[in-house]
């Protein structure tokens, strides 16, 4: 199915100002019966789902982090060896903001259309030295041999939910629901809603640079979180974890009816979830102290008035 997202391609995404831009179609067929159960891009799901809906799974994430696909000519260079005043292709906010400030000497320009759309636009003309997209998408479509180079964490944070799969349901429909939750990956889901908690918090979107980096390591979930200015030239960036299993001691209690930030997810335990949320609204409050919501207030007017 085409939605909104995929038929206006002339217009950066930030811009268009629809906030369901790759899911509304979707979410109509399933009010209407027409279908069970949706599959998105859990990147593209905002953090406060239309009433009736949730996401009964989310898969094992792919990797999150963004890619760099040099044009042909540039073959054997990376973002920080391109000549000044290369042109990179990107159309997210949150990519260009950290690129800027991590790479002043090139240039961001809006590219849209869906991967092969946006390659050829690459590979047929001059315009652009180089595009960033999420390797996930370029490693689901068979294409991983573009990736030129696989941005981490230091150059590029990524976005809430990259790299995962959601399955959206009626969330009344608990034979469905049964049956989807088979597919949630637990770390995944955790690391998820942690991030979708922070960009909740931060009533962010893709109208503002918001990126995350998310890890569990030794029973403890890590999330990073920044918001950026457009330019990249202001930035507020920290760290926070929580523990997701004390001792194994973790209970199994799970409410059924509860979505943490439209995830319901009836086989995880339900304090290793509250952990999760509570980490990301924590993180974002830390931030809003230091004064996230001026820098993204002027990002949001900034971009409303290009």
């Amino acid at each position: 199915m085409s939605t909104i997202g995929d038929k206006i391609l002339d217009t950066a995404l930030s811009k268009i100002g629809e906030k369901s831009l790759f899911t509304k179609e979707l979410e109509n067929a399933l009010e209407r019966n027409e279908v069970d159960l949706v599959v998105h891009s859990l990147k593209d799901l905002p953090t406060s789902l239309p009433a009736g809906f949730t996401i009964g799974a989310v898969l094992r994430r792919e990797n999150p982090h963004d890619a760099v696909v040099l044009h042909p000519k540039n073959a054997g260079k990376t973002l920080a060896s391109l000549p000044k005043n290369s042109v990179v292709g990107t159309s997210s906010l949150r990519r260009a903001a950290q690129l800027k400030r991590r790479f002043p000497h090139l240039e961001f320009k809006d590219i849209r259309g869906n991967l092969n759309t946006r390659l050829k636009k690459l590979d047929d003309k001059e315009d652009f030295a180089a595009i960033i997209l999420a390797a996930a998408g370029l490693k689901r479509m068979g294409w991983e041999d573009r990736i030129s180079a696989v941005l981490q964490p230091e150059d590029c944070m990524y976005a809430v939910g990259q790299g995962a799969l959601a399955v959206e349901v009626r969330a009344k429909d608990t034979d469905i629901l049964d049956m989807v939750s088979v597919l949630h990956d637990p770390d995944t889901v955790l690391r998820c809603i942690a991030e979708r908690a922070f960009l909740k918090r931060l009533e962010g979107g893709c109208s503002v640079p918001v990126a995350v980096h998310t890890y569990i390591k030794d029973s403890q979930l890590y999330l990073t979180g920044a918001v950026y200015s457009l330019d990249g030239s202001e930035s507020l960036k920290e760290t926070m974890q929580t523990s997701i299993c004390s001792g194994g001691s973790c209970s199994e209690e799970v409410d059924e009816r509860l979505q943490r930030v439209g995830v319901t997810a009836t086989k995880i335990p339900a304090d290793l979830q509250d952990g999760a949320e509570r980490l990301g609204v924590d993180l974002a409050d830390l931030l809003l102290t230091k004064g996230a919501k001026e820098i993204l207030t002027v990002a949001r007017q900034l971009n409303d008035a290009r």
